[in-house]
């Protein structure tokens, strides 16, 4: 384990340059006193390791060392051939290079890891939008990737709900989430989310930009999310559940709306049980989803929710009463006979 954990730090440290006992030691698992013996062993055995003292200081390598560490475990081969999934390297204009590299990393493994490989890109495939959904195809994607590893800006026109805009962006990151690709740009100082379908006009510019030290693509998109959740969901919807409801709202509900719901263990007399979930502030999903289920669901909360579903039943109940009056029943269309 010892050895493992050795051959980390030094992988560590000849990939990010300088790295702090700390940091070492979560990376490892183990305590710093730890790390600091370890890199005692490794400066013992030659490896040229020093460190740099002060607030800002940390462990690094003498500048051009570099150590060939090519002994790879069954799982990380298997790890490695996983994140060489074909479609987001094909939108990025990687694909034959993700080949190419895949094809060099089969060569120099051994040759009883070589199966192992293989067999993961057999048995994995990501399909990445939801069902019934279609993954975003944009055109300036591969411009705007090209912009954000250069380090320049770029100038777009884009289509935002409210409104046509121009911007000149710089390309902090992109973020694939649900099939849909996604720019974290800064404008004016603030980092915002657009939507790369949405981008009509896409320009790359020879203009640098100085990239935030303290920018984390993947805690800036925690954030964003979490925000936006909050903003569409800020409200807690109460319902009552007939049995066959639970049922229904299980059957029907997206899995982001499930791991949100929470549903009373205990049953009322009549066997309904209470539900609370998210609440979209317009409605909508919300509204879709108890329609699905009525006359399964009763809504106790919030009260403009109840509100709404008493409209939309009584337009349906009047509706059906005014089509038994005139004494109609609705034709579907018959299909035409083609000769």
């Amino acid at each position: 384990m010892r050895a493992t954990r050795m051959m980390s730090i030094l992988t560590t440290l000849q990939a990010r340059g300088q790295v702090t006992a700390p940091e070492l030691a979560v990376a490892c698992e183990v305590s710093v006193r730890t790390i600091y013996r370890d890199i005692d062993a490794l400066a013992a055995s030659g490896v040229p390791v020093y460190a740099d003292r002060g607030a800002e200081g940390g462990y690094r390598l003498l500048d051009g060392y570099r150590v060939r560490l090519n002994g790879l475990s069954q799982s990380e081969a298997e790890a490695l051939f996983l994140t060489g999934l074909p479609g987001p390297a094909a939108a990025l204009g990687l694909d034959a290079a993700m080949i190419a590299a895949q094809n060099k990393l089969m060569a120099a493994l051994p040759a009883h890891l070589r199966q192992d490989a293989g067999r993961m890109q057999e048995r994995f495939y990501l399909d990445a939008p939801g069902w019934f959904g279609e993954a975003d195809e944009p055109k300036h994607l591969r411009a705007i990737a090209g912009a954000a590893l250069r380090g320049t800006l770029i100038k777009i026109r884009y289509q935002s709900w409210r409104a046509e805009k121009q911007r000149r962006v710089a390309p902090l990151g992109l973020v694939l989430k649900g099939g849909s690709w996604y720019l974290a740009g800064q404008v004016d100082g603030s980092v915002r989310t657009y939507r790369v379908a949405r981008v009509l006009d896409c320009t790359a510019l020879d203009d640098r930009f100085d990239r935030p030290a303290d920018f984390d693509l993947a805690a800036y998109w925690q954030a964003a999310t979490l925000r936006l959740e909050a903003e569409m969901h800020p409200n807690v919807a109460i319902v009552r559940l007939s049995p066959f409801g639970v049922k229904l709202l299980d059957a029907l509900s997206q899995p982001y709306v499930k791991a949100r719901t929470q549903i009373d263990e205990t049953a009322d007399a009549d066997g309904w049980r209470i539900a609370r979930g998210a609440n979209r502030q317009d409605l909508v999903a919300c509204r879709r989803r108890i329609v699905a289920a009525w006359p399964e669901a009763d809504v106790l909360e919030p009260a403009d929710l109840r509100e709404k579903m008493t409209e939309l039943t009584q337009a349906m109940a009047a509706r059906y009463r005014a089509a038994r009056k005139a004494g109609r029943r609705r034709i579907l269309p018959q299909p035409t006979k083609q000769s």
